[in-house]
């Protein structure tokens, strides 16, 4: 199939060279001119503008963005709209909150616009392995548009899904990334008990490796942590700043709207939360508390952290 492709940062780059090799035409655009020109070496028409991008493309056209969620995504669809027609099809591969895709859905509807809403899992690994990809929108459109999936997906008949109508991909992806959030924080936490249990000298790169044949908790993070430990046991060089995309925030907001307890995903992003706190003021009134009511010694910081 003949798509264009607009974002071609880590995954939208990926994405347009795994379509290219598989035999998909591509229009690409991206404000970094070196990264179209990096899609250009693996075959891919290069445009300067989104509007460029349209014009390549013949009826009916399909637009693929890969862009950050917010501002930079409602500009570039409020730009392509002067441009698609009636019938043509716009698919949102970002991490987009459900709420504002099922409204961009209802905007562009009115135009004739299809939008199709991807929540896309996979990586920087995603090129050599293929993609996990939920789909919401119209159902005809996703059959329609089920040959680039094939091409993206792990295997022709793996790894994609129908999710349900407009915000249903984004959704399920927003869940997937919550519970990312708790499988990874699990990890964190069991694998620094082994490294604190000084008694047994634990090689926990070994464990690691051990857990990922056989074991019920092995899994394609685990191989991960595996790999990570291989580099550097110690992880000296690595800060413990763990920073979040939204959808884990996004995940733990609508389960307080649902009334549907999340407590090991919630807790899980809370400890992204602290992890970027130096001297977090809740911990230092913890210590004072214990000073004031028990008389108990307070660790003061030195003038030069403070």
């Amino acid at each position: 199939m003949k798509l264009g492709m607009i974002g071609l940062g880590r995954m939208g780059g990926n994405m347009a060279q795994r379509l290219l090799l598989g035999g998909h035409q591509l229009v690409v655009y991206d404000v970094n001119a070196q990264a179209i020109e990096n899609s250009r070496s693996h075959g891919a028409i290069g445009a300067s503008s989104i509007k460029e991008v349209v014009h390549n493309l013949v009826s009916p056209k399909i637009v693929w963005i890969m862009l950050p969620n917010g501002k930079p995504t409602d500009d570039v669809v409020d730009g392509l709209i002067a441009y698609l027609n009636p019938g043509d099809v716009l698919i949102d591969g970002g991490n987009t909150n459900y709420k504002d895709t099922q409204m961009r859905s209802s905007k562009l509807s009115g135009y004739g616009i299809h939008l199709i809403d991807v929540g896309i899992s996979g990586g920087i690994w995603g090129l050599s392995d293929g993609y996990s990809l939920m789909v919401g929108g119209d159902e005809d459109i996703f059959i329609h548009i089920e040959p680039i999936l094939k091409t993206l997906a792990p295997a022709p008949n793996l790894g994609y899904m129908y999710a349900g109508p407009s915000g249903a991909g984004h959704f399920v992806k927003m869940v997937h990334n919550g519970v990312e959030y708790g499988l990874m924080q699990a990890y964190a936490e069991g694998f620094e008990l082994l490294r604190s249990k000084d008694e047994f000298d634990f090689n926990i790169s070994q464990i690691a490796h051990t857990w990922r044949y056989g074991s019920v908790v092995r899994s394609w993070l685990l191989d991960l942590v595996s790999r990570a430990l291989d580099e550097d046991a110690s992880l000296e060089n690595v800060s413990s700043y763990v920073a979040d995309s939204g959808e884990g925030r996004w995940t733990v907001q609508e389960s307080v709207d649902l009334g549907v307890p999340i407590p090991v995903i919630t807790a899980a992003l809370q400890q992204r939360f602290r992890s970027r706190q130096e001297q977090p003021f809740s911990g230092r009134l913890l210590a004072a508390l214990r000073y004031q009511f028990g008389g108990h010694a307070v660790q003061e910081v030195s003038k030069s952290e403070g």
